[in-house]
């Protein structure tokens, strides 16, 4: 009834081929497929993944991980710019308090920081004395149309009622 194969043909395959050879024909598919949406950009990793959770979910699901896994998102998108900046900037000017060692160096140092200070200062009490002047502009042109009788009409002007 029941035949075993041949000891020639046993010996010519060895264990596991038939499921290895289908592992190796699906990972080789899918490496072709990620080379395709690479090509494609980052879009087209997230549109794979929106497809694969719309239809079926577990493919959706293990995109989002690979994406994750071999870093396909976007490099500020879990992490903001901003945040990684403002450390750096704190420890740059922590590193930049330190004494040097050279006491000229270090004495040259504190002025120009000091310099740099005052003049930064100077700058900005000089933009809102500007913004100030422009506010002033923009309230007296205000207070001059209102006076020659062209104020706004009572359509034009919200009273609360919406």
């Amino acid at each position: 009834m029941f035949t075993q194969p041949a000891p020639a043909v046993a010996a010519a395959r060895p264990a596991g081929q038939a499921s290895g050879s289908f592992f190796q024909s699906v990972g080789a598919v899918l490496r072709q497929g990620g080379a395709w949406l690479d090509a494609r950009g980052r879009g087209a990793w997230i549109a794979a993944m929106v497809a694969g959770f719309v239809f079926v979910w577990p493919v959706g699901l293990a995109i989002a991980l690979y994406m994750t896994a071999t870093k396909r998102w976007s490099k500020t998108m879990f992490k903001s710019h901003a945040c990684t900046h403002d450390r750096s900037a704190r420890w740059s000017a922590m590193r930049a308090m330190r004494p040097s060692g050279n006491s000229a160096f270090d004495a040259y140092k504190a002025d120009t920081l000091k310099r740099l200070e005052d003049e930064q200062q100077a700058f900005e009490s000089f933009l809102q004395r500007l913004r100030d002047a422009k506010d002033k502009q923009e309230f007296d042109a205000f207070m001059d149309d209102r006076a020659k009788g062209s104020a706004p009409s009572g359509n034009d002007s919200p009273r609360g009622e919406y």
